[in-house]
């Protein structure tokens, strides 16, 4: 895994936080924590195989801004080598339950089960 893929995927999910902030107005506290203790990768990780979506998932999801969250970051294509199809898959589902309409054609992912 490329060190400075890493380094970006952790600059988009900061970019996430500062577009929330002032887009939407919302501070999403919890979630600036977690990426300066454990960067966006692993942040990114902890919120995927969480057993629900996260308080600032319903936070965007109220405001109509599911592009401004983790899971809408994560199946972006630059970011695909990072996570496994299975972690894919689970935000394309988490973002599908609450009518997120992607804006390329996603499939369901194999060898994802």
């Amino acid at each position: 895994m490329s060190n400075a893929l890493e380094t970006d995927f952790d600059e988009a999910m900061m970019d996430v936080y500062q577009r929330a902030l002032s887009e939407c107005n919302y501070k999403a506290t919890r979630f600036l924590h977690m990426l300066h203790e454990h960067r966006g990768l692993e942040t990114a990780r902890i919120l995927l195989h969480a057993s629900g979506v996260s308080e600032g998932y319903i936070a965007l999801w109220e405001r109509k801004r599911l592009d401004l969250t983790v899971e809408a970051v994560i199946i972006g294509r630059k970011w695909e080598t990072l996570f496994t199809d299975a972690e894919r898959n689970i935000a394309l589902t988490r973002l599908a339950a609450y009518g997120y309409e992607l804006h390329e054609p996603f499939e369901q992912l194999k060898g994802a089960e």
